[in-house]
């Protein structure tokens, strides 16, 4: 006898991740919602809430949910009810980012001093000086570097996935110059979204980008990757000083396309681009690629115009755009493209998902500053 490991009666806070796994193996699983407990068989009243061998539950409403599971199996099928109970979370949840779980940016201008590096600084301390400058209602600037730096963070509760509304809000430095065409400054950064499926309270289950409007461009590259050289002691800059180049060979680098260039060094910024406070001679990432979004309208690099992607991006639409700077769990995609259902979010990542350089304005590089969850009044 193997018990179904399923039990009567759940009681978990509202906002909260609710995971079960059935301990009987079937050919196919029904999660149903029911209006009672007293239903038995399937009726109009009665949603099919997953058929996913394991439930993944969470509601922002308190309440009694009843369920029935299925387990449909020729040789031994399976039917069983139980209850979730929702209660009002003890402590009130804040709106807000509660924690910074990685900071792993990309070399950049930026790079060092946003937030600034201290000689001594280990990745633990950056870890802490990034959440310091965006968790709560801090609005300070970390920067992700080039093209797939990245940082994750969490609320202190699961964003959960309400229906035909946008669930939470990524604020950064964006700014149009040129409200007619949403040009001026938009460095694209592309979210994705994990739950904890473990429990273990990491970051390490998979992650699910949420599909912007540039997710079927022709020109965006999937399952991209490049590597960061760091810069040799021994390197000999080539400057371009007409352009306010100081090193336009200095961080070299090369991608899974068979290409490989340079990211530039400017005037304006004469720090070390790679992060310090790591010892790897590489950095490698890997994601999806935006369509390059700057111009330079001069033809000579002194004017470059960033334009802003409909939906979908960190950084590239001001913050007072409100409606351009949410996201929608609805959103999420596998790695093949394919839509997922997610009833919530335990973990948001964010990377920059453009690379190309501007000149003297140089890299592209999202810059994130705040994040709110848009079911909780702020």
């Amino acid at each position: 006898m193997v018990g179904l490991g399923i039990d009567d009666t759940y009681t978990i806070e509202r906002m909260r991740t609710l995971i079960l796994h059935p301990e009987y193996e079937g050919e196919a699983y029904e999660w149903w919602l029911c209006e009672s407990k007293e239903q038995g068989a399937k009726s109009q009243d009665e949603i099919l809430f997953s058929t996913e061998r394991n439930l993944i539950f969470c509601q922002k409403d308190t309440g009694t949910y009843f369920f029935r599971l299925n387990i449909i199996d020729q040789q031994n099928p399976v039917t069983h009810q139980f209850k979730v109970v929702v209660w009002d979370e003890q402590v009130a949840y804040s709106p807000y980012i509660s924690r910074v779980l990685e900071y792993n940016p990309a070399p950049g201008q930026f790079i060092n001093t946003m937030p600034e590096y201290e000689e001594g600084d280990t990745y633990q301390t950056m870890l802490r000086k990034a959440e310091d400058a965006i968790a709560g209602t801090n609005r300070g600037l970390i920067s992700l570097g080039g093209w797939g730096g990245y940082v994750t963070f969490a609320f202190d509760h699961s964003v959960v996935n309400t229906p035909n509304l946008p669930d939470f809000i990524i604020e950064g430095n964006a700014f149009y110059s040129s409200s007619s065409n949403k040009s001026g400054s938009s460095e694209p950064g592309i979210v994705m979204i994990s739950i904890d499926v473990n429990q273990n309270g990491l970051p390490d289950d998979p992650f699910y980008e949420l599909a912007g409007s540039e997710h079927t461009h022709s020109a965006t590259i999937h399952q991209y990757s490049l590597t960061y050289h760091r810069t040799p002691a021994t390197h000999t800059p080539q400057p371009d000083i007409k352009n306010s180049l100081t090193d336009t060979t200095y961080v070299l680098w090369h991608n899974n396309q068979g290409e490989q260039g340079y990211m530039h060094k400017n005037t304006f910024h004469t720090q070390d681009y790679f992060p310090l406070w790591l010892t790897d001679t590489t950095l490698t990432f890997s994601g999806t690629r935006l369509p390059n979004n700057a111009v330079d309208k001069s033809g000579k690099g002194n004017m470059w115009v960033q334009t802003a992607y409909d939906y979908g991006y960190a950084d590239s639409h001001p913050n007072d755009s409100i409606s351009r700077c949410s996201f929608d769990i609805a959103w999420a995609v596998t790695a093949e493209g394919e839509p997922v259902h997610l009833p919530c979010a335990d973990f948001v990542r964010v990377y920059t998902g453009v690379h190309q350089q501007c000149g003297w304005i140089g890299e592209i590089s999202t810059e994130i500053s705040h994040a709110r969850d848009l079911n909780i009044e702020e």
